[in-house]
């Protein structure tokens, strides 16, 4: 089972993901992701917590990359936080961890400030970003 919470900050929104994020699931990312790109690019950063997420197969991958798409063409970002492990190699291994900012906590990610616009690329391996994070 799969589930987005969805919490709004002044510096954001922070969407939890629990659960699997696979081809039956990622409408519901898919749902959350539209409603925040309906905020607008005045909206803040978008973080999606990854604590809880047990699974992520390439349907979810595409899902947060068209959300990763969408915020980008607002000129926000979307950044990756407490990744696990699994989905982070896989990350490093396709390259998507240049696309994919990670960082080790919700308010770290809030605090960034990279500048009107700007979309970062520190990716998962980062200074964040602990290798020694195992997945559930």
């Amino acid at each position: 089972m799969f589930s987005v919470q969805v919490t709004h900050r002044v510096q954001g929104a922070v969407l939890a993901l629990r659960g699997e994020l696979d081809f039956d699931s990622m409408v519901q990312l898919q749902e959350a992701g539209d409603r925040e790109l309906a905020r607008g690019r005045d909206a803040g950063v978008v973080v999606a917590d990854c604590a809880r997420l047990t699974f992520c197969d390439s349907s979810g991958i595409g899902a947060l990359l068209r959300l990763w798409q969408g915020l980008a063409a607002q000129g926000r970002p979307l950044r990756l936080v407490t990744v696990p492990g699994s989905l982070a190699r896989l990350f490093s291994l396709t390259g998507l961890d240049q696309v994919f900012p990670g960082y080790a906590g919700v308010e770290q990610a809030l605090a960034v400030d990279t500048g009107e616009g700007a979309i970062e690329g520190a990716g998962l391996n980062g200074p964040a970003q602990s290798s020694e994070r195992q997945s559930s």
